[in-house]
């Protein structure tokens, strides 16, 4: 009877999931526009390079790894050329830099700036940069790479900035003191708080952003895609290296997780949607604005993160917003 239950249970769950699934019902048109996806070649990235270039929009692919097949794909679907692709490592601050002023001088405007690229754990607990692998990549990279970009969105203006957090955001434990998690994490649950904080990180300065950016046509949205069936949730397994803990995960996932296609549909929404035009500093799920985690509206302790990240990060003068 306990076993039907659960299976009831399971099914009743998977059901609601894909009923309750936002979907995008923007028609926008985006000839004319230019956009930046970051972890572009696979997963919700890649899903959201798809319906961006079927708008006709520019699309630049952002990512470390090779984006050769992704690229003739999306050409192939949309029978839009106007695709490119661009190499940047964002577990380095130098390849950001870079990445940035290859834009700058290469293009004319940015519409749209979407920071999707994330991890979920890593082995490693330092980048060559000396910041924590999942906090660099999830937060301090978007955070640098919004700064770099800023001078490019207010000219193109209207324009959008779109980042990709996560409900784990609501688990949080983040402090200016673990901000690059400097604490050990030698256990799951460690890593797995790294993962929550970057994303709480991430709502934290987009919020600061769309707040100094009032006025000049530049909003700044984070969003919750749901849990994806992505590489994110498979590359956990070796790092975890647990039978039970992968396990679950893997029951999760299957129970839970969204497709990649319907994990981007809010992503898309937020950055294309006419509804949206004016709208900033607001978080979504499902395509619609949800309450943000707590420590979200405690205005001096974001302000403490924000500067405690312009000081890890080294911004100069003539970077800070």
């Amino acid at each position: 009877m306990f076993c039907l239950t659960c299976v009831v249970l399971a099914i009743s769950l998977y059901i609601y999931m894909r009923l309750s699934c936002g979907i995008t019902r923007s028609a926008t048109c985006l000839i004319g526009k230019t956009a930046i996806v970051t972890g572009a070649n696979s997963g919700i990235g890649y899903q959201t390079v798809l319906n961006l270039a079927s708008r006709g929009c520019r699309v630049i692919m952002a990512d470390v790894a090779d984006m050769t097949q992704s690229k003739e794909k999306i050409i192939e679907y949309t029978n839009n050329p106007n695709i490119v692709t661009k190499f940047v490592d964002l577990a380095s601050l130098q390849s950001i830099r870079d990445f940035a002023s290859d834009i700058i001088k290469t293009e004319d405007r940015l519409d749209i700036l979407i920071n999707n690229a994330g991890i979920g754990l890593s082995r490693d607990n330092r980048t060559k940069d000396g910041l924590h692998p999942v906090m660099q990549i999830n937060y301090f990279a978007p955070f640098l790479l919004i700064h770099l970009l800023l001078d490019l969105l207010k000219k193109s203006a209207p324009s959008r900035i779109v980042s990709t957090s996560s409900s784990l955001a609501f688990l949080n434990t983040l402090s200016v003191k673990n901000l690059n998690f400097d604490d050990k994490y030698d256990r799951f649950i460690d890593k797995c708080l790294s993962y929550a904080n970057s994303k709480f990180a991430l709502i934290i300065a987009s919020d600061i952003f769309a707040e100094r950016l009032r006025g000049t046509g530049v909003t700044c949205n984070t969003i919750h895609p749901g849990c994806v069936a992505t590489p994110i949730i498979s590359n956990v397994y070796p790092v975890a290296a647990n039978v039970f803990i992968n396990t679950v995960i893997w029951l999760y996932t299957i129970i839970y997780s969204k497709y990649p296609w319907e994990g981007s549909q809010t992503l898309v929404h937020v950055a294309v949607s006419k509804k949206l035009e004016k709208v900033t500093g607001k978080y979504f799920w499902d395509c619609k604005p949800f309450v943000k985690p707590l420590g979200a509206y405690n205005k001096q302790f974001c302000n403490q993160i924000w500067q405690a990240t312009e000081q890890i990060l080294s911004l100069k003068p003539e970077e800070r917003l």
